[in-house]
């Protein structure tokens, strides 16, 4: 990483994080979309403290990425299920062929 940092600021406040310049426009869209996150929880007025407010967006986003990424494994074994599929069909008819 060769020293590179880069500023973030969540709920108003500013925190530096290491990471190569490569990586910089993707910590921005995530600084950006964690934000959005603790001032959602923030706004409910549930949760006090910006640690608090960080551990609850933490643990929503956390269950995003498993739900979304179930639905998506999921999704991906049926369409190789019918490609699966697709090929043997193709296959079988070849056979008939010789």
């Amino acid at each position: 990483m060769s020293g590179h940092s880069v500023d973030i600021t969540l709920l108003g406040r500013s925190f530096r994080v290491a990471c190569s310049k490569d990586e910089e426009p993707a910590l921005a869209a995530a600084a950006v979309y964690l934000d959005n996150k603790m001032r959602e929880i923030r706004e409910q007025g549930k949760v006090i403290g910006i640690e608090r407010i960080a551990i609850m967006a933490a643990l929503n986003i956390a269950h995003e990425l498993i739900t979304s990424g179930g639905a998506q494994q999921a999704a991906q074994r049926a369409r190789i299920a019918e490609l699966t599929r697709l090929v043997d069909t193709a296959l079988a008819e070849q056979d008939t062929l010789f």
